[in-house]
């Protein structure tokens, strides 16, 4: 099978940590006999610096013209202050690729459970797919903006009934594919926007009699995912409250070097690591490019509906770190050997697959 492939490694350690995740789809279409091709474009502060655009006009071509995009991560302390962030390109790639819906997957390695600050019995056995919709609310909504005085600041919080229903549609039916068990995390006794949700919901589920559905506040999820995160199978919620969960919840699986996601929609697919580009660790190979690893093992099956091969990068990052082999962020200090580069683990995965 040919698997053409958008490249978007963006800023900080994106470089490095899509270079080993490139190593591996590599590895897996040698052992499955696929043929990638990889098609580099430039995204976010890199695209800023080349053209002042952080998400331009070829980079959206390249991406309509892919089967699926492989991206890195974003942001730039170079641009903070400047009048275009390398976060607009993210979210401007979001919606002009109709990547309505954020799959992440909570699931910690049985070789890492020490790693979390939660005890190993409360996270044991956990397996948490998250859906964040990711092309509304408050990150999209408009108006937004500043007073005439700068003294007050503003931003729209808008969902409309089409937007909550089509990922709330997805979620159902991993819901089904899973467990059968669904929580819708709103803000429902303050927002309209949440009541919305709940309602949108409520009308979808005779079409589900086999899914549980249950319905809770984003303040009580936060305390409940870390209490007692085995509870939980599907859970769909909103573009913010979606953010801030998911990289609660990394603390499960021991690192957010360890969290792969999906985004899909109306266009191309895109996978990427969820962490940021940690930009004080650029260049200095010791970012854990696990994250993007797994990513790429999701891009085989969501993508191009390969799931032996997703399930072979898999269980290579498990072997690899049950043999002990621990980047930085990983190692127990007081007992692990010393830890690993970013390329010495890409090339440990990439071997073991």
């Amino acid at each position: 099978m040919n698997l053409n492939i958008a490249l978007l490694p963006g800023d900080g350690v994106g470089e490095e940590v899509t270079r080993q995740a490139v190593k591996c789809i590599r590895a897996a279409c040698r052992r499955f006999h696929h043929s990638p091709t990889f098609t580099r474009g430039l995204v976010g502060g890199a695209a800023i610096d080349a053209t002042s655009n952080p998400y331009p006009p070829e980079t959206h071509q390249l991406c309509l013209a892919a089967d699926a995009i492989l991206f890195g991560a974003i942001g730039s302390p170079r641009h903070d202050n400047a009048p275009v962030r390398p976060e607009q390109g993210l979210l401007d790639m979001r919606r002009r690729l109709g990547l309505y819906a954020n799959i992440r997957p909570v699931t910690p390695f049985p070789s890492l459970l020490h790693r979390s600050p939660l005890r190993p019995e409360i996270i044991e056995g956990t397996d948490i797919l998250f859906i964040r919709e990711l092309t509304g609310g408050i990150y999209f909504g408009q108006p937004r903006g500043r007073s005439e005085d700068g003294n007050t600041a503003f931003d729209a919080c808008v969902y409309t009934r089409q937007e909550i229903h089509r990922v709330c549609t997805l979620a159902f039916e991993r819901a089904l594919e899973r467990q059968r068990r669904l929580t819708v995390v709103d803000k429902a006794n303050v927002l309209a926007t949440s009541r919305l949700w709940r309602e949108t919901v409520r009308d979808m589920t005779p079409s589900y009699p086999t899914v549980t559905v249950d319905y809770m506040y984003v303040d009580n999820a936060a305390m409940q995912i870390i209490r007692d995160p085995s509870a939980f199978d599907v859970i769909v919620t909103e573009n913010m409250f979606g953010d801030i969960l998911t990289d609660e919840a990394s603390v499960i699986a021991g690192s957010l070097g360890l969290l792969p996601s999906a985004s899909t929609g109306l266009h191309t697919p895109l996978f990427e690591p969820i962490h940021g580009s940690y930009p004080q660790a650029a260049g200095r190979d010791v970012a854990n490019p696990l994250a993007s690893i797994l990513s790429a093992a999701m891009m085989f099956e969501i993508a191009f509906s390969l799931p032996a091969e997703g399930a072979a990068i898999r269980r290579a990052v498990e072997e690899t770190l049950a043999a002990g082999v621990m980047t930085e962020d990983l190692r127990d200090a007081s007992s692990s050997p010393p830890p690993v580069g970013t390329e010495e683990m890409g090339d440990r995965v990439a071997a073991r697959i």
